[in-house]
């Protein structure tokens, strides 16, 4: 699909629908089922109103590196859905822009150096060792878990202690009931075009600001116990708070401390959690994949506990995890407004609109996936993937604004999964997969219970 220049490119063709809501029913119906069946009858680029926003779905690589990184600057984040994001987790990395967004870049990219990464991995291991113990404690082996619970739980320790030197387990119900209510009521909002803040004292905006405000007692807490002492303890937090911008000297107050740690907390968790909720699943469903992926660890670890030294030689525990993240990308959707007129695939994208990319579309792409809906690891070989569009995969966006966590997260995957495998089985406690629930991550809906069997 190259970009053409011609003098006139035509519109893009797209599903009709009636304003004020447009396209918004058939979203809130199946968001999923919508954007595949666009992308099946529509091709690799297709137009729609997603209430007041007209916007594109772009779905072939090609499209994908002219957005996030050839053109960058022409595809921003000022788009209604980040401006929604931001009422939970302010201005941080996630949802800054320009000049702010390059300065918080630059004073958070240390902490994720490859050194210091790896330097966390003994902490990871022992953390997911903790949680095994209790399985063990509990010795409640035909009784289902809640492996999306665990998970969930497992990587807010992880990112507690990693990113802010704070033990926020036992905090780890408050945020994620919290986190949780945020989450639906975000999405419900956007997909019934109720896109003002919540201002109003109705009910749901009161849930909405107690879950908040229960949120920030977390946050501020961590933020008040590490001002008291005011030293660098080697963390994301304490880089953060003795920072000083190059040209003010000023040092970051308490809310845009708040926005990053916020930000960094609930993205540090959710997404990994996710993916590993997905992965256990896949491999339950898959036993010829789990087979040689447990024979892997048995080979690398030899019963030991895995270290960072393990992680490149855990090749095929990697392959597994990129091969979920290809059918269910916990970020699935990414959205831009549009800076200027351009164009994509021979069509117009006329500037004030939107576009909208879709990993969840784009991983399935038939003419770069083979058999797209079939769990085939060695997809992942260094072989198919020197030979791949680049942007054919993308499960932490790309360009400029790539995840600046991605090291951090593949490591954390790596070592849990295999410091799991190397004690427990998980089988699924259903014959299938929970379905994708479109959230701000695609979280299995009702959670992905299964049964721990010990090795």
């Amino acid at each position: 699909m190259a970009t053409q220049n011609v003098s006139a490119p035509k519109s893009a063709p797209g599903p009709k629908a009636w304003l004020p809501l447009g396209v918004l029913p058939a979203v809130r119906h199946d968001t999923l089922g919508f954007v595949r069946d666009t992308f099946r009858q529509y091709g690799d680029v297709a137009s729609y109103w997603l209430g007041p926003i007209r916007s594109h779905l772009i779905s072939h690589p090609d499209g994908v590196h002219q957005i996030l990184q050839e053109r960058v600057k022409n595809y921003t984040k000022d788009h209604i859905s980040y401006g929604m994001v931001r009422w939970i987790i302010g201005d941080g990395l996630l949802t800054s822009q320009g000049e702010t967004w390059l300065r918080q870049r630059r004073l958070v990219q240390p902490a994720f150096h490859r050194q210091r990464i790896t330097a966390l991995s003994a902490m990871m291991v022992a953390r997911t060792e903790a949680m095994l113990d209790h399985w063990d404690g509990a010795k409640e082996y035909d009784r289902p878990r809640m492996i999306n619970d665990e998970m969930m739980r497992l990587a807010l320790g992880i990112v507690g202690d990693a990113l802010f030197g704070s033990n926020v387990t036992e905090q780890a119900t408050t945020v994620s009931r919290s986190f949780n209510l945020l989450n639906e009521q975000l999405i419900t909002r956007f997909r019934t075009a109720n896109l003002l803040p919540p201002l109003l004292p109705t009910r749901i905006n009161r849930e909405w600001w107690n879950a908040l405000r229960e949120l920030d007692s977390v946050v501020y807490a961590i933020i008040s116990a590490r001002r008291q002492h005011n030293e660098d303890s080697g963390d994301l937090l304490s880089m953060l708070m003795l920072a000083r911008d190059a040209e003010t000297g000023a040092q970051m107050d308490d809310q845009a401390l708040r926005d990053e740690v916020i930000t960094m907390l609930l993205a540090g968790h959710e997404t990994t959690a996710t993916a590993l909720s997905w992965v256990w699943g896949l491999l339950s469903l898959h036993p010829e994949v789990a087979e040689r992926l447990y024979a892997e660890v048995d080979a690398v670890l030899g019963g030991r506990l895995p270290t960072a030294d393990d992680v490149p030689r855990l090749s095929y525990t990697r392959m597994v995890i990129d091969e979920t993240m290809r059918l269910y990308p916990p970020v699935y959707l990414l959205s831009r407004k549009v800076v200027n007129d351009d164009e994509i695939g021979g069509y117009r994208i006329p500037k004030g609109t939107a576009v909208d990319i879709c990993p969840y579309i784009t991983h399935r792409h038939p003419e770069f996936w083979p058999d797209p809906e079939r769990f085939d690891p060695e997809r992942f070989t260094p072989e198919q993937v020197a030979r791949r569009h680049k942007q054919a995969y993308f499960p932490f966006s790309a360009g400029p604004r790539m995840c600046i966590g991605n090291t951090f997260a593949l490591m954390e995957a790596i070592l849990i999964l295999a410091t799991v495998a190397r004690r427990y089985r998980l089988r699924l406690a259903s014959p299938e997969l929970p379905p994708g629930e479109p959230l701000i991550t695609l979280r299995p809906k009702g959670g992905m219970p299964m049964l721990v069997e010990p090795r």
